[in-house]
């Protein structure tokens, strides 16, 4: 299929995609677009963010909308709010030909009254997240009962975010048969899942990543101790004055912090996460797409479905645990043909994350050192010098005032003048990093040293930053890290916080969690079960008292709990093997093991 015509798309669709200037489809719409308009059958598609997923269902998708009729015949589950808009957004662009035909975007965080008020004036097509959409349905305001086709988009990270349950209540309410395509970057185990449990013998499709190794993309990382972070980006920064780009943090309490740090030094930037409302959101993201905001700092959560073009910059604060969200991340530089970089601010512990990335994506990164002071304020002068020479001089304003100005600066020569005017302009950034230390991680042992110190810190906050969690399922019910975190996410609804050390056990489990959230994993986990094991989780220092003596009750609740698990538990490191030894600790600190003692013959 060398163009959008040959796949069959009518005259208006073709219009609509050439006025945005898209003569050659690209490869996942290649393959897709044609098999949709000419057969009923099920799609399975993997393809990354940017390349084109929209227009590959969305654009069959509208041809096949019968736009004489008021009821809904598509619909579209996406991830996030953000998402569903961009995608609303594309769609009616798509459209702008066709006559009659509606798209409505449905979404949490916004009213749900006008949402209904738009269903009732009939939406041919409706774009919506997982929980706003089966709030409607419940409401008996959305009707799927003559819905032709549904689109699972960007269906793994659904399926992260804990959505599995309200994607099964809402194809319960699709009448079959229906077609059924699915959408998504990775085709992960609970992904497969979704395919078998709705779909009939789907077509499927696969696209290389074409961002992961794009000749226009440059891959780098810097190595500073973790407590660095924030320095080495201020320099980042400073050393690219025409930066505009997203600065990626793991968790929103990070993504607060970071933007609130950066404007409180002077730069543009502002942050988006999961505490904004719509407006709030709307608002930020109009001054970024504007170039009021040098810098957006996001969690991946909140940046699904951003479409920014000319990003110079993509800034990961910090490495995702999963080397497909780096390529998602670098995917949004570097677009169109223009060149981009990704940068990673890393220590030394990270850098098997790096080879990680290398391995699955076939990217190559480069070791980058730290710009230093002097370097910066030489990039800063030169951009300082070439944006005075590109002024614009309007002689006829300044003429009046230019014989007195001539008069207060006669007694300074060129050069004299050039010093002042540099040391007026320049002053700020020359006193800043008059001093500047290197920030770059050496590989002396007491650099190591201080950088797992520098990652503790950064990593807890101290040892408030995470809290300790006890599970009371192990391997024996099927446990494993991974479905831990699912359990997790599905709680949440959410994968946007920080998990720390997870270790499954036989028979029970410890998770930490960032502390602002392990109460509410606490509370929401009540009443979950895991394959028919009802979930139990409990704080472990209420578990372990750190002192020697504990009440009697306590200690026959573990009994019970501990009974059976075969060593005495330890939260200090290498106290695992130490209690099974006898050594380390006092003895009236461990968890009873549930055996009696044998009374010492006298």
């Amino acid at each position: 299929m060398n163009s959008f015509e040959d796949a069959g798309l009518s005259p208006e669709l073709v219009r609509a995609v050439e006025d945005l200037g898209f003569v050659t489809p690209t490869p996942i719409q290649a393959q897709t677009i044609p098999q949709l308009l000419s057969s009923d059958r099920d799609v399975v598609a993997l393809a990354q963010t940017g390349t084109g997923k929209t227009a590959a269902f969305g654009l069959p998708a509208l041809q096949m909308t019968d736009a004489g009729e008021k009821y809904t015949q598509t619909l579209v589950l996406c991830p996030t709010r953000e998402l569903c808009i961009q995608i609303v957004r594309d769609l009616d662009t798509y459209s702008k030909y066709l006559k009659k035909l509606k798209v409505l975007a449905v979404y949490g965080g916004t009213s749900i009254d006008t949402q209904i008020r738009a269903l009732r004036d009939g939406a041919q097509m409706v774009v919506g997240t997982p929980g706003r959409t089966l709030d409607l349905i419940k409401r008996r305001k959305l009707k799927l009962d003559r819905v032709a086709r549904v689109v699972l988009d960007e269906a793994d990270e659904m399926l992260s975010m804990g959505f599995q349950e309200d994607l099964d209540a809402i194809l319960s309410h699709v009448p079959e048969p229906r077609q059924t395509l699915l959408f998504s970057a990775t085709m992960s185990d609970r992904v497969m899942s979704i395919a078998r449990k709705y779909m009939d013998n789907p077509a499927r499709f696969s696209v290389a990543r074409t961002n992961a190794g794009a000749e226009n993309i440059t891959h780098g990382y810097y190595m500073v101790q973790a407590k660095d972070r924030y320095a080495l980006l201020k320099r980042l920064v400073d050393m690219n004055p025409g930066v505009y780009g997203i600065v990626f943090c793991r968790t929103r309490k990070d993504t607060k912090e970071v933007a609130a740090k950066l404007m409180h030094d002077g730069y543009q930037a502002d942050a988006i996460h999961g505490d904004l409302s719509q407006s709030q959101r709307d608002d930020v993201m109009n001054k970024f797409r504007k170039r009021q905001l040098q810098l957006l700092v996001a969690t991946d959560v909140a940046a699904r479905g951003l479409d920014v073009n000319d990003l110079t910059h993509v800034i990961n604060y910090n490495l995702p645990d999963d080397p497909e969200v780096y390529v998602h991340r670098s995917g949004r530089t570097g677009r169109a043909g223009k060149s981009g970089a990704s940068l990673a601010i890393i220590h030394s512990r990270e850098h098997r994350k790096i080879r990680d990335i290398e391995r699955t994506s076939g990217i190559k990164f480069e070791k980058l050192d730290a710009p230093s002071g002097m370097e910066i304020c030489q990039t800063q002068l030169l951009a300082l010098i070439d944006k005075v020479k590109a002024v614009d001089v309007d002689e006829k304003q300044i003429k009046p005032f230019l014989p007195e100005i001539y008069k207060k600066l006669e007694s300074l020569d060129r050069e004299s003048l050039i010093q002042h005017f540099v040391s007026m302009e320049f002053n700020r950034f020359l006193g800043y990093y008059k001093d500047a230390r290197d920030l770059n991680v050496t590989t002396s042992k007491k650099s190591r040293k201080e950088d797992r110190k520098g990652d503790r810190d950064g990593r807890r906050g101290g040892s408030s930053r995470f809290k300790r969690l006890f599970v009371n399922i192990g391997k024996r019910d099927g446990l494993n890290p991974a479905r831990l975190i699912g359990l997790v996410n599905e709680c949440f609804r959410s994968d946007d916080f920080s998990i720390g050390k997870i270790e499954v056990l036989k028979n029970f489990s410890f998770i930490e969690i960032e502390s602002d959230m392990a109460d509410v994993f606490v509370k929401s986990s009540k009443g979950m079960e895991f394959e028919g094991v009802p979930v139990n989780v409990e704080h472990a220092e209420e578990l372990h008292g750190r002192g020697g003596k504990r009440d009697s009750a306590k200690r026959n609740k573990r009994k019970k709990r501990f009974s059976g698990s075969g060593f005495g538990y330890s939260e200090r490191p290498g106290g695992r093997a130490n209690a099974r030894k006898g050594k380390g600790r006092d003895r009236s600190e461990w968890p009873s093991s549930g055996r009696k003692k044998k009374k010492k013959k006298k």
